[in-house]
């Protein structure tokens, strides 16, 4: 898959509704709300949703880190960078999730979008969303990407969507079925420690490694399966609450910035993607 980042070129003649924007192709709808962090909203599929409902929820952008960076400090070069701690002792998913993005272009079933990066992050730069639906309505296809103005400095992308554990309809619980090389060994402090262990059984909140690619299906028996796919090596399971399941493709484990960080640069953007594919059970 091609990350998109070089296709969202601003259109100045797009205006942005309260209602967010609307895609559709087949019997998919999506709603992107971009005053709310570009998060997709609700997600459609044969009139049944799929996301958890709320402003807290559907689907929302992770950038320009994922998960918690520990105590909100994190090196680039030999500079040491504080972040405002916002989850106990610590910085978590980003600075983008809860700011307005602007719409750059949108059609029947696709759009781009972008959002500044600004203070409380240390150097300028753009995020940028760009969300297709298959012409079918059998996917969607969702691609980030990070750009610096001027400075290099280390990034991480993701996504953490809000999966419905149950549809509603009267079936049965969500399952996942994955196959990870390895479960990053989780601290008290909700911190991969740096040890690799054997996947261990839920519930989890836990990062897992897939070197291959991230490769997971969630299934509601009888009704949908929905495969979440990417070239990304790191997702996030969480599945601790009754209401939802969340599967999050990401560039790198919680607390990235220190371990695992991609350097953004003038020439070098970070450029990832997600696919999502279903297809009807019933």
């Amino acid at each position: 898959m091609r990350s998109r980042v070089e296709d969202v070129t601003v259109d100045e003649t797009v205006h942005e509704t309260e209602s967010g924007v609307r895609l559709r192709a087949g019997d998919a709808e999506v709603i992107i709300e971009p005053r709310q962090g570009c998060r997709i909203a609700s997600l459609r599929i044969g009139g049944t949703e799929v996301l958890r409902q709320g402003e807290r929820y559907g689907s929302f952008v992770m950038a320009p880190w994922c998960g918690r960076t520990r105590n909100g400090r994190f090196l680039n070069g030999g500079d040491l960078h504080q972040l405002p701690v916002n989850a106990g002792d610590h910085a978590i998913h980003g600075t983008v999730r809860g700011r307005p993005w602007r719409t750059a272009r949108t059609d029947e079933r696709s759009a781009a979008f972008y959002c500044d990066l600004t203070d409380p992050w240390p150097w300028p730069g753009r995020v940028t969303q760009v969300v297709e639906l298959a012409e079918d309505g059998s996917g969607l296809t969702l691609t980030l990407g990070v750009e610096t103005v001027e400075n290099s400095f280390p990034a991480q992308v993701g996504w953490h969507p809000w999966f419905l554990r149950n549809l509603g309809r009267g079936g049965r619980d969500v399952t996942l079925d994955f196959t990870p090389a390895w479960q990053e060994e989780r601290g008290a402090d909700h911190i991969p420690t740096g040890r690799r262990i054997e996947p261990r059984p839920g519930p989890w909140d836990d990062c897992f490694g897939m070197p291959d690619g991230v490769d997971v299906t969630l299934t509601w028996p009888d009704e949908l399966e929905l495969k979440v796919t990417s070239r990304a090596e790191w997702v996030v399971v969480y599945d601790e609450q009754p209401e939802a399941v969340c599967v999050e493709p990401q560039t790198g484990p919680p607390n990235g910035l220190n371990t695992h960080p991609h350097l953004v640069t003038p020439i070098e953007p970070l450029e990832a993607g997600t696919v999502w594919t279903w297809r009807s059970l019933g």
